[in-house]
């Protein structure tokens, strides 16, 4: 390890010894060599390096554990089982996450592992690792041969009652697999730990129960709502979308503190693309009219989302929906739905494109100054971002430099003075107690 560490960054040379010459090859290559060598001695060897965060000068951005990662990844073929072996005996984050690649990368090796661990009766810690990596191959075991490996170690995990807690993702693993599906499924909705993502896979099986164990769920607390709700957003069917958002409406309308599920669970579902709109824009127009402004400033980041070409012209429907909206409520004294519509404004100003940020910012901000409590409290909020967000202060100085007349009705007298500190040169000179006026100076 002090070997490694001692080489230089590329394209330096270590110096020259006076008997052997330059030296032109390097430590950490000789390290791979050994690795293709003698994997399975190497592979646990190399597994202790993940506790050290060393900066490695030879793999520039690298750290010790990190390119002990990345070099039993790169090799993983040489030995597989025996890397998920010592992956699994060094309880690291890096090897979990190592783990976890190979259930994509080498889902077959991960199969065989989780079949290993699941009947190892010495040791509970390998049954934990079948029950958790088992979960996460699944979706990536295609051969016939590892479906019934996992199988096989569901089976397994489920004879045990002393590994009660492992029921459920070993029921996972049956529901998901249309073998052992029929069989296994009244369980599965009996019990509350079976992961929702396999609930999932399901629900075209036999729709009435698994709706209804879903609903059950949206009915808990804790985490049991937010993971019902990331795995229904992946239901895509028509009448099983319809059914869906029926139980995302009664999940809000009896918890809108669980809005933020609900923001989530709309924000994967746009992504979806135009098909999700027939069930979408209605779902998401109800909660606009028709819930608390906890529910619309849940949605208001959402809405306002940059977004892919899948999902922005029904991102932008439904921002025009919720700003009709709040210019009623503006009215009532409700701004706090068009302070997370200019927050929102300011974070993606990056990733959203300018002519969209400066809609975005001027409907909301003409909407907030209505009253002069509003124009007090949009005041108070640009500035604060143009502090915070030096490129969202870009932008609205260019906006109002090239026109002042637009923009002179939104600009409080904080904010043309957090402009100013900004640095930004504008001919411009505040009159009055009220509104920021813009006049050539």
């Amino acid at each position: 390890l002090f070997a490694v560490l001692a080489d230089p960054p590329p394209g330096e040379n270590r110096e020259e010894s006076p008997r052997e010459g330059p030296d032109t090859e390097r430590f950490f290559s000789v390290v791979a060599g050994m690795l293709a060598a003698d994997s399975r001695g190497v592979q646990p060897l190399l597994c202790r390096w993940f506790g050290d965060d060393r900066a490695l000068p030879a793999v520039p951005g690298a750290t010790v554990a990190t390119a002990a990662q990345a070099l039993l990844h790169t090799h993983r073929a040489l030995a597989v089982d025996d890397l998920c072996e010592a992956l699994v005996a060094t309880a690291h984050p890096l090897a979990d996450g190592l783990l976890a690649a190979l259930a994509e990368d080498e889902p077959s090796a991960v199969c065989r592992a989780v079949d290993r661990w699941a009947h190892d009766d010495g040791r509970p810690e390998r049954r934990v690792a079948a029950a958790t990596y088992g979960r996460l191959v699944a979706g990536h075991a295609t051969r016939p041969a590892d479906r019934e490996l996992l199988r096989f170690a569901a089976l397994a995990l489920l004879a045990r009652p002393g590994d009660q807690s492992l029921h459920g993702a070993a029921l996972g693993l049956l529901i998901r697999d249309p073998h052992t599906r029929d069989r296994h499924l009244p369980r599965a909705l009996a019990e509350p730990r079976v992961p929702a993502c396999a609930l999932v896979e399901a629900l075209a099986a036999d729709p009435g129960p698994v709706l209804a164990a879903f609903g059950a769920r949206l009915h808990g607390t804790g985490e049991a709502p937010a993971a019902a709700l990331r795995a229904l957003a992946d239901v895509d069917t028509p009448a099983l979308a319809r059914r869906v958002a029926s139980l995302v409406r009664g999940y809000v309308a009896r918890h809108p503190e669980g809005a933020g599920h609900v923001a989530d669970f709309v924000d994967r579902r746009f992504e979806h693309g135009p098909a999700a709109r027939a069930v979408l824009f209605p779902l998401v127009s109800g909660l606009i009219r028709g819930r608390p402004a906890r529910v619309r400033r849940a949605l208001a980041p959402v809405l306002a989302a940059p977004g892919t070409g899948a999902s922005r012209h029904l991102r932008a429907e439904l921002l025009d929906v919720l700003l009709e909206h709040e210019r009623y409520e503006a009215e009532t004294g409700e701004f706090t739905v068009l302070a997370a519509l200019l927050e929102a404004a300011a974070e993606g100003a990056e990733r959203r494109s300018e002519p969209r940020t400066r809609t975005l910012t001027h409907r909301a901000g003409a909407l907030w100054a209505r009253t002069p409590e509003g124009m007090r409290g949009l005041d108070t909020a640009l500035a604060g971002h143009i502090r915070a967000r030096p490129a969202f202060a870009t932008l609205l100085a260019r906006w109002t430099v090239g026109d002042p007349a637009e923009w002179a009705p939104l600009l409080g007298p904080e904010t043309l003075r957090a402009l100013r500190s900004h640095g930004t040169s504008m001919p411009m000179r505040t009159e009055g107690r009220g509104h920021g006026s813009l006049r050539p100076a």
